[in-house]
């Protein structure tokens, strides 16, 4: 969903959003989505695989150097601090995300900056807003695994627009914004029905290994300890 407003004196607001509702496989006995969205730093590389554009900055917190985005007669590289939060028991969940849900993972940008951009270009005024989540609608009728997957995210720009840019006409410049901010969410969407997909798959059958090598090793220490209480 794409919306756009303006104002003849404020700045113009450019906002897209977008949500996943896939199928989650999710077996009994092994490890849940809600155990693979506690590992943050896996989460965000699964999502973010280019280590060369990202560096992390701290426990909660990611920088991201975005690709170039080309807009009318600018080209811009935005870089975007990104906070990913594990919250649970319906505690200060994101909008629309559901008290039930067991645990959530919320994404939301902190910081931001405007590189590349030359003096004529740079606005006035300038902010980014990104909020997202993801979480796991567990059903498990008739002892089954399956669930779904389930999220949104919300990218929204304001800006004041600078003088050489204040003449495009406003349908110009709304569709420009548009398809720009379109291109950007659903390149977030196929990042996690792809990629998050795939590595949760990944995290599964680790996790599934090492709780079978701790079970034979766990049996190889019961298998000593009873030959030396006979010996």
């Amino acid at each position: 969903m794409l919306s756009y407003s303006s104002s003849s004196s404020g700045p113009v607001t450019f906002s897209s959003t977008i949500s996943t509702d896939i199928p989650l496989y999710e077996p009994p006995g092994q490890a849940s989505f809600d155990d693979y969205i506690q590992d943050r730093p896996r989460v965000f590389n699964a999502m973010f695989p280019d280590k060369r554009r990202s560096k992390r900055l701290n426990d909660e917190e990611w920088q991201i150097q975005m690709l170039p985005i080309q807009f009318l007669f600018a080209t811009v590289m935005p870089v975007v601090v990104m906070r990913l939060k594990c919250r649970s028991l319906g505690k200060n969940y994101p909008s629309g995300v559901p008290l039930h849900a067991t645990r959530v993972l919320d994404l939301q940008a902190t910081r931001w900056e405007l590189r590349g951009l030359e003096n004529m270009y740079v606005p006035s005024h300038f902010s980014l807003s990104v909020q997202g989540a993801l979480y796991a609608e567990k059903k498990r009728s008739n002892g089954g695994g399956n669930s779904r997957l389930k999220g949104h995210l919300k990218m929204s720009i304001s800006v004041v627009l600078p003088a050489i840019l204040a003449i495009v006409p406003e349908n110009i410049l709304r569709v420009a914004a548009e398809t720009v901010l379109k291109r950007l969410v659903e390149k977030m969407k196929q990042e996690v029905d792809g990629a998050l997909l795939s590595d949760f798959q990944s995290f599964r059958k680790e996790m599934l290994m090492t709780k079978r090598a701790q079970a034979i090793a766990s049996a190889a220490h019961r298998d000593r300890d009873t030959s030396s209480n006979q010996l």
